[in-house]
């Protein structure tokens, strides 16, 4: 989870690591760090607790010269927040920094003898002293010597103290991504890191080195097999330019990616249509992979497990098969019922969420078919899966995420709809009617950003209240489950999603006078049974903010707050619902004084189990 940038080059290597720290800090911010190769002399290590600003402000009274070193930013698992534990970590010649966690770090420490000299509390540290203590002068046989004996994910990026101005790298799960241009060899965790650099780039295979090296006013990047053998690497292209990874005049990056959702909608639905319905041709997707699954199991984590219970509650009676919905940490320690009829729907932001990476591969051990739904071109996600739907939501930058749930959702509607389609559940017109009520749904977003002054009195009451509750029936319950955490996550409200049928059976005992109530009513089928619900929590003293479709029919008195959505199809309101939901926990962070694009204990891609 935490953020690594490493250059070699013609350009200054610490600007070019704190800039790439600056837009990686979301993946990691309780402290930062770098190591500066300098000619003639030791490597230079420079970290502090907290915010890459912290870092900045002393390297800035370092006037150092090095056109190549390494940058990280953590997130802590192994050890405090504190300088001894912030990377990067030196041991003898090696300085390295680490992304991921090593399981047998302490095992290794008490068999190589090292325990006792440890300064730090992190497993970081004896990966970089096992490292230094099997290099006799060739590092590629002291880095796979090492991650031999390594239990665990990694992505390590290292510097020798006596082979100058060359980065070696290699990962096992945790991601690398890495560009060569005309200034210099970058790698980093994450491609936005890169952007203003190059489009071009290549993920960094599993357990293969990676050598980048700066001779005179050329670098360049050279892959090895374990045989020493060099390895082409597979070039990608970054569809999104340099303007899309920053603000553009929002105050947070979250705001700006919650007014993204139309154009990422219609980027991610309009070039997989064909004659008004879904068509799947462009991924190499085979009708016959929808025709012969008896079941479905969606496996993901947070959001994009909450748009997985979306999908279930849409898919389910439109197919009439079981679908699943896993929690990915918990799937492989469950015996999971999973056979060659089984498709099993791998969803992730980044496509390297590494329970969701792991649970991706036990599915394709049982002989479950397996398709992903991931935003990262190149993802290790999507690069394990038989087959992958991208959503093109473009960079997602604020830790909680907006635009990558939608776009999840409607790729899940997308992947309904054809399932239907081919299984004979859905004829082409009411196909084509479905995909019509789709589209309208950027539509409605734009309705419902338009009322995002509206939407701040609920933010008003929010940021004073210790505890919230959400509540729905059927789809309205799944859309409340992540409506429940955007606020929990990024404004530290205690906050929890109920089927509001289960109210009597004890969450009731927890409504009081002045106790916020998110009431989601968008269902005609079960509207009125959600409003008794709703005059339950009423009567107890709750105040209701209650979110319905607009033609719905209130009684007096009913809620405090009345939000609406411009949708007439019941299946449809989630897509909207969801902005309100993501505004009103948007504005009750803001309404707090907190960062909402770096929530505390937080970080964007979790890469560590």
């Amino acid at each position: 989870m935490c953020g690594i940038i490493g250059y070699t080059g013609i350009l200054n290597a610490k600007e070019v690591l704190i800039e790439g720290l600056e837009t990686l800090e979301y993946r990691g911010y309780d402290s930062a760090g770098l190591a500066l190769d300098i000619a003639g002399e030791d490597t230079q290590i420079i970290k502090h607790v907290g915010p890459v600003a912290n870092l900045k402000k002393v390297c800035e009274m370092e006037p150092l010269l090095s056109h190549c070193g390494i940058g990280h930013t953590r997130w802590a698992t192994h050890g405090g927040v504190s300088n001894k534990n912030a990377h990067p970590h030196r041991a003898g010649r090696v300085t390295l920094i680490h992304n991921g966690i090593i399981e047998n770090y302490h095992a290794l420490s008490e068999k190589y003898g090292f325990t006792d000299s440890l300064i730090s509390e992190t497993d970081t540290e004896a990966a970089a002293r096992l490292i230094d203590r099997f290099y006799q002068g060739d590092p590629a046989k002291a880095i796979y010597r090492a991650v031999d004996e390594i239990q665990g994910s990694y992505a390590f990026c290292i510097l020798f103290q006596d082979i100058p101005d060359t980065v070696y790298c290699i990962r096992n799960v945790s991601p690398l991504v890495a560009a060569s241009t005309g200034q210099g060899a970058f790698v980093a965790s994450d491609v936005t890191a890169l952007i203003n650099y190059s489009r071009q780039y290549f993920v960094l295979p599993e357990d293969v080195l990676m050598v980048m090296k700066r001779e005179g006013e050329h670098s360049g990047i050279t892959l090895y097999a374990r045989n020493g053998e060099e390895i082409e690497p597979q070039l990608l292209t970054v569809n999104w330019n340099v303007e899309a990874a920053r603000k553009n005049g929002y105050p947070y990056f979250m705001l700006k990616e919650i007014h993204e959702q139309p154009d990422a909608l219609k980027n991610t639905l309009l070039p997989r249509l064909a004659d008004a319905l879904p068509d799947f041709s462009n991924e190499g997707i085979p009708d016959d992979l929808f025709v012969s699954c008896s079941r479905i199991a969606i496996i993901a984590c947070g959001t994009a497990m909450y748009a997985g219970m979306v999908g279930k509650a849409l898919m389910e009676p439109l197919l009439k098969i079981p679908v699943s919905v896993n929690i990915a940490s918990e799937f492989r320690y469950e015996n999971p019922l999973l056979d060659e009829k089984t498709l099993t729907v791998v969803i992730s932001q980044s496509g390297e969420t590494i329970d969701t990476l792991a649970a991706l591969r036990l599915a394709k051990s049982c002989g479950s078919k397996t398709l992903s739904i991931v935003n990262v071109k190149g993802a290790t996600i999507a690069r394990e899966s038989d087959y992958v739907l991208y959503t093109h939501a473009g960079p997602e930058i604020a830790v909680a995420s907006t635009k990558a749930y939608s776009v999840q959702l409607a790729t899940l509607y997308l992947l309904g709809c054809k399932m239907a389609l081919v299984r004979g559940r859905m004829d082409n017109a009411h196909g084509a009617e479905f995909i019509r009520n789709l589209l309208g749904c950027t539509d409605a977003i734009a309705s419902v950003l338009e009322k995002e002054e509206e939407i701040k009195k609920a933010a008003e009451l929010l940021s004073r209240a210790s505890d919230a509750y959400y509540i729905g029936r059927g789809l309205d319950y799944a859309f409340s489950l992540e409506g429940a955490l955007k606020l929990k996550e990024i404004s530290y409200v205690h906050a929890e999603a109920y089927a509001a049928g289960e109210l009597k059976h004890g969450t009731i005992a927890l409504i009081s006078d002045g106790t916020p109530v998110i009431a989601i009513a968008t269902q005609d089928r079960i509207f009125e049974k959600t409003v008794s619900n709703i005059r339950e929590v009423k009567a107890r003293g709750a105040y209701v903010i209650m979110i319905t479709k607009e033609n719905a029919r209130l009684a007096e008195g009913i809620c405090d707050i009345h939000y609406t959505v411009p949708v007439k199809e019941d299946c449809f309101t989630g897509l909207p619902t969801a902005v309100i939901l993501q505004l009103i926990a948007y504005y009750t962070s803001v309404a707090k004084g907190l960062d909402v694009d770096k929530p505390r204990n937080l970080a964007k891609s979790v890469t560590v189990e």
